[in-house]
């Protein structure tokens, strides 16, 4: 798992002023609409630094995004850590861009950044790919995930940064090699001018994990995923063994629509890191199908 090219860093700003961040692989000049990669609860775009080059070289425009309060981007107001203002970011980006339309490539959060662009921004949301989400999050997942994401330990070296990636990840990846639990723990942790090491979000982060549980919330996104549907190429890729997307959903959301395609990713958990054949695979079928 190696990077293919090293990304353009762009800044923008967001409608309540903060500084974001995000990697651009090219090509600016690509005949295909661009892909904007949105990563999950806790995760920045390193998450994308594999897929992103792929999907570039496959000929379109890949940037993947810092939300707010992640790896390059600014920290806000934790009650603005919120699907809404997400998209609105998202879509100041584009602007910021000149891009009109674009699909997005969402995993977990993002996918849920995704479903309600579809809500407030259809018109610009050319389709999506939900990696590992959907309008039903089951219980188990969200009480594993909440049970690292509000904190991450103090760690004072590498060594101990590698050690608690494979804690928390270590059943998500099992095929994963030394190198890659290094690169994996990389991505969750930054040495500071100091030597410090700190944690490449914001703890307040995960503090609205818990409404996604509420029958209000499950009610709104399912609108928000039929609405996308309807009008919207989808592709939903789901770990085989994810504790997040349950096959039942997976199958509600298959009969939304006949432009929703499917895949289970065979060994994966929550979530696939879309360098399995099978993700490359789904992907590669899914944006050769569209604009």
């Amino acid at each position: 798992m190696t990077s293919q090219t090293e990304p353009a860093g762009i800044r923008w700003t967001s409608a309540d002023g903060l500084d974001l961040f995000a990697r651009d692989y090219g090509p600016a000049d690509a005949a295909g609409i661009p892909v904007i990669c949105i990563p999950g609860l806790t995760r920045n775009s390193l998450d994308y630094e594999d897929v992103a080059p792929w999907l570039a070289a496959r000929g379109r425009r890949t940037l993947a995004v810092d939300l707010r309060g992640r790896g390059r981007s600014a920290s806000g107001d934790p009650a603005r850590y919120r699907l809404p203002v997400y998209a609105a970011d998202v879509v100041a980006l584009a602007d910021s861009l000149g891009l009109q339309r674009f699909y997005i490539l969402g995993t977990s959060l993002g996918g849920m950044v995704a479903m309600q662009m579809a809500r407030t921004h259809l018109h610009r949301l050319a389709g999506a790919v939900l990696n590992d989400i959907g309008p039903t999050i089951e219980k188990a997942g969200i009480a594993r995930i909440s049970g690292y994401a509000s904190s991450a330990p103090a760690v004072t070296d590498w060594d101990g940064a590698v050690a608690y990636a494979r804690h928390i990840a270590g059943d998500v990846f099992p095929h994963y090699t030394d190198t890659d639990w290094q690169r994996f723990a990389a991505r969750m942790y930054i040495e500071t001018p100091e030597g410090r090491l700190q944690p490449t979000y914001d703890p307040a982060v995960a503090a609205q994990a818990p409404s996604w549980l509420m029958p209000l919330a499950r009610f709104v996104m399912w609108r928000n995923f039929r609405r996308l549907a309807r009008h919207r190429p989808a592709l939903v890729l789901r770990g085989e063994h994810s504790d997040i997307l349950s096959r039942k959903t997976v199958a509600r959301m298959a009969a939304c629509s006949s432009s929703v395609s499917v895949r289970e990713v065979p060994g994966a958990a929550h979530t696939p890191d879309l360098s399995e054949p099978d993700s490359r695979t789904a992907l590669a079928g899914f944006f050769d199908a569209v604009e």
